[in-house]
């Protein structure tokens, strides 16, 4: 079990992987995943289109058919480990503190509103306690009002890890709740008998309390995006009479605008109907427009497609949960009327490469701006199917968050510039040809995407060796003799939420990777003491605005620094059915539908 806290760890240790088309390569992050995704158009550098070109409508009614490959593994709130499943629940059933607007509200894909909560939430001074307001008039399916204490009971949950698994653990890092000697917590959830918990149960009680509707966090250290970290499903309300504990895999009790109608049948779906406790004047985010939702997994990816763009009778009111696959989307991207009801937007996702900072071949900084400067991006994108699979980036930074920027501080472009990284190698002293050894997740797709970044490489003066590995290629990176074995390594990463801070620190920061035991997520062992100290002093930066501009400028030294060499941000393609309205995909939880406010023609 990695040591990192959670929301620095690779979203494949927090549950099931997203994918995104039948083809993946999947790696992740804190408590959320990443995948990669393949096909597309001629454009490798499209701009990613959140909103179809759908008429769209407030109308209300009918029946939305939602299909997908699946599976679902849990719709239990804290136990929710993939985004796409944490996005349909957020939007349907489950309501958090805070959320993010839809992505279909202009101007709006990251604006962050509260949900249950009145507002964003209230800070102290020094960022080390958060408190929350709750709304008036939310209620559970069965009318009850959702309280203060439901919410400390769902977090609470997440401190049983014996039970409750899959989902973020974020709670567990950042509340101010004291550690055992083995770094367990002293506090052990709410199904250990209260005559053995005593101490553990009133630690509790301190860090999470609550007043009225008033619900105030005390944290271990300052956490100035916390009131973002708890857009996540694992922070929900869960209420303990309805509590199933490790039998609730799929139980709902819902505080959203849909319920299910029967218990949900794993490897089937289930039917989501309208919850008549939830009332619309009491949420800003979700439109809940049609009268139901049929849900349907165990489809292959290509068989929704395929039903779907025919539009028959079965599928004019049906969305597609994944992406198309790549032998689908060039169809559906030429032929107007299909693309008239398609999406296309970046999942988060960001392909990267690392150079080794223990290779000799890599100890200058010039040698790792020449490998940046070699790197045809664009080549990389045409590579994995085009601009619907991909957009070229140099930066980690996805482009719908805050700290997003366009800045190429190495002027490389995206096709590269040979004479110019012939160059920066003079100055780095090393004799050209100067072999690497490049180590890569393979599968079909990816080698052929790492194979065409050879030819730019070489004509720079490099002597490039691809190693693909096929088998448990994060773990084989993070062993300490990978630092001698390769120069280069290939990762990929997604924000746990729409902040940098749950990007740089998560694979730069040598204070919370690097240890004897090996490099954790800063695989290249990049240890600078001032980016650290930068890092630190950000997390302490009260305004957002003001603390995301602080990581796009960290992010630009990090790119100067040949820190990393950012490739390409994945994308997905969605299709749906004639009679569906207000087709988007947010980019901020992932690129997945938005079902916020989709609708259905009647």
């Amino acid at each position: 079990m990695s040591t990192l806290p959670a929301r620095y760890r690779p979203r494949r240790e927090r549950g099931r992987l997203w994918a995104l088309t039948a083809a993946v390569v999947v790696v992740v992050m804190g408590g959320a995943v990443g995948c990669s995704v393949f096909g597309g158009d001629d454009d490798p550098s499209a701009t990613p289109a959140v909103t179809a070109s759908h008429e769209r409508t407030d109308e209300r009614g009918g029946t939305l058919k939602a299909l997908s490959l699946g599976p679902v593994l849990s719709w239990d709130p804290q136990r929710i480990g993939g985004r796409d499943d944490a996005a349909f629940a957020g939007r349907t059933f489950l309501r958090t503190l805070t959320a993010y607007k839809p992505s279909t509200d202009p101007g709006n894909q990251s604006r962050l509103v509260g949900d249950l909560a009145t507002d964003t939430g209230t800070p102290n001074k020094d960022l080390t306690s958060w408190s929350f307001t709750l709304r008036e008039g939310i209620a559970w399916e069965d009318g009850s009002p959702v309280t203060c204490e439901d919410l400390k009971y769902g977090i609470s949950r997440t401190f049983a890890t014996s039970v409750i698994t899959g989902g973020s653990t974020d709670a567990l890092a950042v509340l101010a709740v004291p550690k055992q000697p083995d770094g367990s917590s002293v506090y052990a959830g709410p199904y250990v008998a209260a005559k053995t918990a005593a101490a553990g149960i009133a630690a509790y009680d301190k860090a999470v309390a609550c007043r009225g509707t008033t619900i105030t966090f005390g944290l271990s250290s300052p956490v100035s995006d916390f009131n973002e970290m708890v857009t996540q499903s694992a922070f929900a309300p869960v209420k303990k009479s309805e509590d199933k504990a490790a039998d609730g895999t799929f139980e709902v009790f819902s505080n959203g605008p849909y319920k299910l109608s029967d218990p949900w049948r794993a490897s089937t779906g289930g039917s989501w109907v309208r919850n008549p406790h939830w009332i619309a004047s009491t949420d800003e985010v979700r439109r809940a427009f049609p009268d139901r939702i049929d849900y349907q997994e165990g489809i292959e990816t290509q068989t929704v497609a395929q039903q779907i763009m025919a539009d028959g009778d079965n599928s004019r009111s049906a969305v597609a949960m994944g992406s198309a696959p790549p032998a689908i989307q060039q169809h559906i991207l030429t032929v107007d009327a299909l693309k008239e009801r398609s999406v296309t937007a970046g999942t988060g996702l960001v392909d990267y490469l690392v150079p080794n900072l223990k290779s000799p071949t890599f100890a200058s900084v010039e040698a790792r701006q020449a490998l940046a400067v070699a790197t045809n991006r664009e080549a990389y994108v045409t590579a994995l199917g085009g601009g619907a699979t991909g957009r070229p980036t140099p930066s980690l930074i996805p482009q719908a968050l805050p700290a997003a920027h366009a800045d190429d501080p190495l002027e490389a472009g995206n096709r590269g510039n040979a004479g110019q990284a012939k160059v920066l190698l003079g100055k780095a002293g090393l004799t050209i040809p100067v072999p690497i050894r490049v180590a890569y997740r393979s599968s079909p797709v990816a080698d052929k995407a790492m194979a065409s970044l050879v030819a730019g490489w070489t004509e720079a003066g490099f002597a490039p060796k691809l190693t693909p590995i096929k088998d448990e290629y994060f773990t084989s990176i993070t062993q300490p003799a990978a630092a001698t074995s390769y120069d280069v390594f290939w990762s990929n990463w997604a924000p746990a939420w729409a902040s940098a801070g749950t990007i740089l620190p998560a694979l730069f920061d040598s204070s919370i990777n690097i240890t004897p035991s090996g490099p954790g997520r800063d695989y290249g062992y990049f240890n600078d003491a001032k980016v650290n100290a930068e890092m630190a002093r950000i997390n302490t930066i009260a305004d957002r605005e003001d603390r995301e501009r602080a990581w796009t400028a960290l992010d630009v030294q990090l790119q100067t620094l040949g820190a990393y060499i950012g490739l390409a941000e994945r994308r997905a393609l969605y299709i749906a059915g004639s009679d569906v309205r207000n087709l988007s995909a947010n980019e901020v939880t992932g690129g997945v539908v938005e079902f916020a406010d989709i609708a259905v023609r009647q």
